[in-house]
């Protein structure tokens, strides 16, 4: 018991990052659901990598790099949309161009001063390890995201189905698909400072998968994304105390690796329901 509890029990900057991962998981959670269902996946990682040059520049001018993340966030969704209506461009392409134009420039940025050296690993990868109190108090955006994934819950459901669908039911779907934009985006910028840019997505999108293979309904999803999303977290920071991994890598990690076991799990039961089904539609045939 030891073991699993005393990194916990004996040390408070375990205990802040296993309750600051727990918060990230539960936001990301809800955002990577429509993430999943939406087909997101390659705008929430654009989203992800484009914020580093807006937390580049604010860092630079001495400002919060949670302002600047949320800045670049904005950049590069009105920069994707407006691509998009002028020049007629697919969403992918918008969403390609912007992503390695954002990513070029904070590479550039961030070349440039020595200072960055240690900041551009914080940004990157997290300091789940260093999180204190304030960054805590920054995972109360989970609130608004899921107050909005709340109040839209209709059209973002009818969305994740067909275009056609909630268009057809009065949304307009340009409206509400911004809106799951900014979601993703308010989720992004949360959580940069946990788990870091490159490793948000994973957050994001393997605990909602895993949901995917299972649940029937949106809230079930969820539920089981947040689950997956903490349980994942306590045994990452497990194995990064213990064996003296990198602790916001070791989280991802160990959420890929329970979708690929959850997901071995589901073929063998679905090849073993459809062989047991299949003498049956044999007889009903040849009767």
């Amino acid at each position: 018991m030891n073991y699993l509890v005393e990194p916990f029990s004996s040390n408070d900057f375990m205990l802040l990052a296993l309750i600051a991962g727990s918060l990230v998981s539960i936001t990301c959670a809800i955002a990577g659901t429509f993430v999943v269902l939406r087909g997101l996946a390659f705008v929430g990682d654009a989203l992800a990598h484009g914020l580093l040059p807006g937390i580049a520049v604010a860092l630079l001018l001495g400002f919060s790099g949670v302002i600047g993340a949320a800045i670049g966030a904005g950049v590069m969704m009105g920069g994707v949309g407006l691509v998009q209506r002028k020049l007629r461009l697919s969403g992918d392409t918008a969403v390609g161009l912007l992503f390695v134009g954002m990513l070029s420039l904070g590479v550039i940025i961030t070349s440039r001063s020595d200072a960055f050296v240690g900041d551009l690993t914080r940004i990157l990868f997290g300091q789940l390890l260093g999180v204190d109190t304030v960054d805590i108090a920054w995972q109360i955006v989970a609130l608004v995201v899921a107050a909005l994934a709340y109040v839209c819950r209709r059209p973002f459901l009818l969305l994740t189905i067909d275009d056609g669908l909630a268009r057809t039911s009065g949304f307009s779907t340009r409206l509400f698909h911004n809106v799951l934009l900014v979601v993703v985006g308010i989720t992004v910028v949360a959580s940069f400072q946990t788990v870091g840019t490159l490793l948000v997505l994973g957050m994001l999108v393997a605990p909602a998968a895993t949901g995917a293979l299972f649940a029937r309904r949106i809230e079930s999803m969820m539920l089981i994304a947040a689950i997956i999303g903490i349980v994942s977290t306590y045994v990452g920071l497990l194995l990064s105390y213990h064996y003296d991994l990198a602790a916001g890598a070791s989280i991802v990690l160990v959420a890929v690796g329970i979708f690929a076991i959850a997901a071995t799990f589901h073929e063998v039961r679905s090849a073993r329901r459809r062989h047991d089904e299949l003498p049956h539609a044999h007889g009903h045939i040849h009767l």
